[in-house]
């Protein structure tokens, strides 16, 4: 694909899934990217996020929901573009309920997703277990919604990976390095980035990827963006042997996934509810450990590995905000809460708009101006 502006000088501040596809989107396209991370690339929110790949998830607004049916299939021209490898899992994803208001809903929403044409089953719980998932506790005659076409993500492992073809290509990478001012020109466009390490970059494009920090990068350019708050813990636990699960699954009370090798994540809105408690991060990771006990007995022969309490990149809304900010020339936005998902074709999306000044419609709900400057 071609564009008919010339490469730009673009500094990517915050380099997540978000970050990293943009940032690879550009390069390959011809344009100077310099990342920007205060910590390492791929290893801030990205790295303890539960890494669904879905749209099943996202039916309150029918433009969001085929914004994330874009994502996943842009998840599958990406893996054809760079190889699968380590970081892609096409496994589908299971849901399950155990109360009757719950199931009704569950039911309702496959209902809606099939008249939306997308991919999904509703399984008995018996045949969960003899097909799909043997080591499930989940009763035989309970209704599972299998959904074959999503999958999760080694978002870590991803950005890695695009990042380190970006800079093969000639992008530079300035790890552990904050941003400490975005410098405005007369004519008011972007012009510098400066570092916390004292450097000082000429650019003529910034990009705000920086997740739950992209509140405090726009008001660099005196931009408000408001966002919501709203920690998560994320627990890795450790098993003897390859995990006794094969696909991301939310059970009632818990959200688990495998996580590669021998690692199993686990997470739960419910204990997130006990994070501004002040419970001790330990303890909440000792009730995700026994509540994915109740539904998978093997993991409880594993070992908590790793706890971490993130904040989640979400914008007032909700939903995702993503493009150029018309009053700050050169500045950009792509923060949004389904990072996983919606990573690669976001990065694509704005990509091309930045090189091309064209905007694609799919963004049309979902841009920066909708909040007051």
């Amino acid at each position: 694909m071609g564009y008919a502006q010339r490469p730009e000088r673009v500094a990517v501040i915050g380099v997540g899934i978000l970050g990293a596809c943009v940032g690879w989107n550009l390069s390959r396209h011809g344009a100077e990217v310099v990342f920007i991370d205060a910590g390492r690339p791929g290893e801030g929110v990205t790295d303890w996020s539960f890494s669904w790949v879905n749209a099943s998830n996202k039916t309150a607004r029918r433009s969001y929901f085929d914004l994330n049916v874009a994502g996943m299939a842009e998840y599958r021209q990406l893996a054809g573009t760079i190889g699968p490898g380590p970081w892609w899992h096409p496994s589908g994803h299971l849901r399950w309920a155990d109360d009757p208001a719950a199931e009704a809903k569950l039911l309702e929403t496959a209902e809606l997703l099939a008249g939306w044409d997308y991919q999904v089953e509703v399984c008995a719980g018996a045949e969960v277990r003899r097909r799909l998932e043997p080591a499930l506790t989940v009763p035989g005659k309970t209704p599972v919604l299998f959904c074959p076409d999503e999958a999760w993500v080694h978002g870590r492992r991803l950005v890695g990976r695009l990042v380190g073809q970006a800079v093969e290509s000639g992008a530079e990478c300035r790890a552990g390095a904050a941003v400490g001012d975005i410098g405005i020109g007369t004519d008011g466009s972007v012009r510098t980035v400066t570092l916390s390490d004292g450097s000082r970059l000429d650019v003529d494009v910034v990009v705000n990827a920086a997740g739950p920090h992209a509140s405090q990068v726009a008001e660099l350019v005196a931009r408000q963006l408001p966002m919501r708050r709203e920690p998560g813990v994320v627990t890795r636990i450790d098993c003897a042997q390859v995990p006794p699960v094969h696909r991301a699954m939310h059970a009632p009370h818990i959200e688990i996934r495998p996580d590669g090798d021998t690692s199993v994540v686990l997470h739960s809105r419910e204990i997130d509810a006990l994070i501004d408690t002040g419970e001790d991060p330990a303890e909440l990771a000792r009730l995700l450990h026994e509540s994915a006990r109740q539904v998978v007995p093997e993991l409880g022969n594993s070992r908590v590995a790793q706890t971490r309490v993130a904040h989640r990149p979400i914008p007032a809304d909700g939903f995702p905000s993503v493009g150029a900010v018309p009053s700050v020339p050169g500045y950009y936005e792509a923060v949004s809460h389904s990072g996983i998902t919606l990573g690669p074709v976001i990065g694509r999306l704005l990509a091309a708009e930045i090189l091309s000044g064209k905007r694609d419609g799919m963004l049309a709900d979902f841009r920066p101006e909708r909040f007051s400057r």
